[in-house]
């Protein structure tokens, strides 16, 4: 805040986007290397998604889900449900943002297992360096101490396991639930996890009578190269967590699904008090839901995951130029979710508070190129409309930024 609230600091003012292009009030152009902080799909200002919200905004912005419904939100629940085998991720509970879509998660799987005659079950099991979220019921899950440690002690306990063969020695019996990100940890500087470790994950699960959440905030909707990052390994989890990328990046809207088992279990009478008494004012508005609707149609409509094969080919040959830099260490890809490590020529890691990533970040927006570090990875997500020349356009940036910085920098 110190920083930035400098007299001599000038914000990047962004203005107007076009495709996975945006400018500032300088007129500067940058391609958008994070999507907007992960969230923007087909690109800013697409037709598509612009008509649909112009046109439900001429019926009305917003109603309470509390007692009605609305079109849109019929609709979208129809449609999510759809992209799933039938009988299975059928029910769909709509929040805000990824944080209160994995609350949502968290909170029906403690009722659930309550109304099954399991009040025993009230533990977590969640992965060392995860994130969920930072409100506090998502953030007791994450194991980043930069968003959690200063908040440990209003936390909920949460079990931690490395891996896969670290759950093996857990007791399930008090397990409401396992929580995970598919294929990739975002926020630990996109680690991926091996493959199998999903469907591992779910034989585990279904031994022990233990729910499987899957975290697909991040890596739903393309950005893994398959609409949904589970569909890699064919696993379905019990409830899955949604926002980012659903309403193309345009509006906050979350969902998290779940089975028709678990809905049932909250069946029944007023008097009974089964009810899940969980709520947000803005759950299933209109305007976000006919945004969702849209961002949907286009993946149909424009062969988005078909087109999207050649560009991840494409990035990953890119990538290979820049593993011969001397201060770049490991690439890991997903898709087009990259994580590029900077390194000291010896192999070393940088001081962390010499912030030599945010410097290579900073050094990439005079070459074009808008995006953000986690601590010394750099990552690179752009919109799935992002064309060949912009993904080389995006490469070089970060290639010239590595170079400038870390050659100017004591090695």
């Amino acid at each position: 805040m110190k920083a930035w609230c400098a007299p001599d600091h000038d914000p990047i003012v962004l203005v107007e986007g076009q495709g996975a292009i945006l400018w500032d009030r300088h007129g500067r152009e940058y391609i958008d290397g994070n999507s907007s902080i992960w969230t923007n799909i087909h690109g800013h200002n697409h037709p598509a998604i612009n008509a649909a919200i112009k046109s439900q905004l001429d019926k009305v912005a917003h109603v309470s889900f509390l007692g009605s419904t609305n079109v849109p939100a019929i609709e979208l629940a129809e449609k999510l449900a759809g992209r799933f085998p039938p009988r299975t991720l059928t029910r769909t509970f709509y929040s805000d943002d990824g944080s209160t879509a994995v609350e949502v998660a968290v909170k029906m799987a403690l009722q659930y297992w309550q109304l099954r005659g399991r009040p025993e079950k009230t533990r977590f099991l969640a992965f060392e360096n995860a994130y969920h979220g930072d409100t506090t019921g998502a953030s007791s899950l994450g194991g980043l101490g930069t968003f959690t440690s200063r908040f440990a002690a209003i936390h909920f306990p949460v079990e931690r396991a490395a891996n896969l063969e670290a759950i093996s020695s857990r007791d399930p019996d008090r397990l409401a639930a396992v929580v995970i990100e598919p294929l990739v940890q975002g926020a630990a500087g996109i680690r991926l996890w091996p493959p199998g470790m999903l469907a591992s994950l779910r034989a585990w699960c279904d031994a022990h009578d233990v729910l499987l959440i899957f975290d697909e905030v991040l890596t739903a909707f393309g950005r893994t190269g398959r609409l949904f990052a589970c569909e890699h390994e064919n696993v379905l989890p019990d409830l899955l967590c949604l926002a980012k990328g659903l309403t193309g990046g345009y509006l906050p809207l979350a969902a998290t699904l779940t089975t028709e088992s678990i809905y049932d279990a909250f069946l029944g009478e007023y008097h009974e008090l089964k009810t899940f008494f969980y709520g947000h004012s803005y759950c299933g508005n209109p305007l976000g839901c006919a945004a969702a609707l849209a961002n949907l149609e286009i993946f149909e409509e424009e062969n988005t995951l078909e087109t999207l094969k050649e560009k991840i080919v494409f990035l990953r040959d890119l990538l290979g130029g820049l593993r011969t830099l001397a201060n770049v260490g490991e690439i890991r890809q997903c898709g087009l979710i990259v994580g590029i490590e900077i390194q000291r020529d010896s192999g070393k890691p940088f001081p962390w508070q010499e912030e030599v990533g945010a410097r290579v970040c900073a050094a990439a927006r005079k070459y074009g190129l808008l995006t953000r570090p986690i601590l010394d990875t750099i990552i690179l997500m752009p919109p799935l409309c992002t064309t060949r020349p912009q993904l080389e356009r995006a490469t070089e940036a970060i290639q010239r930024a590595i170079q400038e910085v870390c050659e100017r920098h004591h090695q």
